[in-house]
């Protein structure tokens, strides 16, 4: 389930961001501080065309999920997401919450905002998203390198259509 992210959850998002294999998977890898996330939580809450919503599973929050480039008059966003690694890694539910943030987000993409195409980009080594956005009926659409921390790394850009998905079904 997706929901409205609460002030109260910005510390425990902030970790879930800092954790080294996120980092390792984002295209900002530094570990973000406080003043950092609280100048990034403003700059989301002024702007229209964003939205960071919190992921749970299992009645537990453990995830975020953000869309970028929502507009009224053009019905497709860009999207990403982040787990608490380790909470779910304890807990043993990682693989089902990787599953359920992807349902969720597709499904509110769709549905609550309307769209018709979801976007997104992933490290090109990153294969396990790879695989998972795959498997959820994004197409790979091309690539671009980009430069992250020094190292010129490829990336790979997905794409996902209400009428893509509404065939699959």
């Amino acid at each position: 389930m997706l929901r409205q992210v609460h002030d109260d959850d910005l510390p425990v998002m902030l970790r879930w961001r800092n954790h080294p294999k996120v980092r390792a998977a984002s295209f900002t890898t530094h570990a973000i501080g406080e003043e950092e996330h609280a100048h990034w939580w403003a700059g989301v809450r002024a702007d229209p065309s964003r939205r960071v919503l919190v992921y749970e599973h299992g009645g537990t929050a453990c995830g975020v999920v953000t869309f970028s480039g929502l507009s009224p008059e053009r019905p497709v966003a860009s999207w990403g997401f982040y787990l608490d690694l380790d909470g779910l890694e304890r807990s043993g539910g990682l693989i089902s919450a990787w599953f359920g943030i992807e349902r969720d987000a597709i499904d509110h993409a769709f549905g609550p905002l309307g769209l018709t195409t979801l976007r997104g980009e992933v490290l090109a080594g990153n294969r396990p998203v790879r695989l998972l956005h795959s498997r959820f009926g994004f197409e790979e659409t091309g690539g671009y390198r980009r430069v992250i921390d020094g190292e010129t790394v490829d990336v790979v850009t997905v794409e996902v259509t209400r009428a893509s998905r509404e065939e699959r079904a």
